[in-house]
């Protein structure tokens, strides 16, 4: 077991529990428990490969309770690239944070600049074919691989299917799970996992489980224009948080 000192193991247990939440009722809350997390571990790099145990839990959860929703088409057009994406990132996984972190960021904000000018378009911007699928594909497949911050990127990419609340946690939570087993041996190469973090997030469960429970009672009192209004509000405000330096 890690020592660590009281103040980080609570800090953690809210990041675990806001994953929790995320998972289950509010998708655009995940990314902001990225850079708090940093502060729980003490080291950027370290920080996703800490992460990502309790995500995966947190991602089984969401697919088993919402396992009838997912619009499972949505996702396949995406597959290609976002390997594509994670190649790329686990190269790039060599680098220093204070690079990858702006790099991020930037994707993220051109993600979110894209969807709002479509969104008020009188002629909107394509949303089908093979160039869109692989453009939000490739980069949430990096973002995620560099530093478990693809939720603004799929949150928009689903808001733009028109996607009903239960088919967009559903069909995030899928891809999320999958996603995030892919990237298992990778942080493991990487020294990123090890027995100290795998001790720390078995404790950090009960809290993840706690927050997808409270994050299934959200999801259905929020209506459909608040719940995308809070979605890109969220990673707005998480993107901002990735731009300034974690140390």
């Amino acid at each position: 077991m890690p020592s660590l000192p009281l103040w980080k193991w609570l800090l953690g247990a809210l990041c675990a529990f806001n994953i929790g939440v995320a998972k289950t009722g509010m998708p655009g809350l995940g990314i902001l428990v990225i850079p708090l997390f940093v502060f729980t571990v003490g080291d950027a790099r370290q920080s996703a490969g800490w992460l990502l145990p309790i995500l995966i839990s947190a991602d089984v959860f969401a697919v088993f309770y919402y396992r009838r929703h997912a619009a499972a088409n949505r996702l396949f057009t995406l597959l290609p690239s976002v390997i594509v994406g994670m190649g790329i990132g686990a190269y790039v996984l060599r680098y220093d944070d204070t690079v990858i972190r702006p790099i991020v960021a930037t994707i993220i904000i051109l993600m979110l600049t894209l969807y709002l000018i479509r969104k008020r378009s009188v002629n909107p911007l394509p949303t089908e074919g093979a160039f869109y699928s692989s453009l939000y594909g490739s980069f949430a497949g990096f973002a995620t691989m560099v530093a478990n911050a693809a939720g603004p990127i799929m949150n928009v990419y689903l808001l733009s299917k028109r996607l009903t609340r239960e088919e967009f946690v559903a069909t995030g939570a899928w891809f999320f799970f999958l996603v995030n087993l892919t990237k298992v041996p990778v942080y493991v190469q990487h020294g990123m996992i090890d027995g100290q973090s795998l001790a720390f997030d078995a404790a950090m469960l009960p809290a993840s489980i706690a927050g997808a429970l409270a994050g299934r009672a959200l999801l259905e009192k929020i209506p459909q224009k608040v719940f995308e209004v809070s979605v890109l509000v969220l990673a707005f405000i998480a993107t901002a948080v990735l731009f300034v330096p974690a140390k």
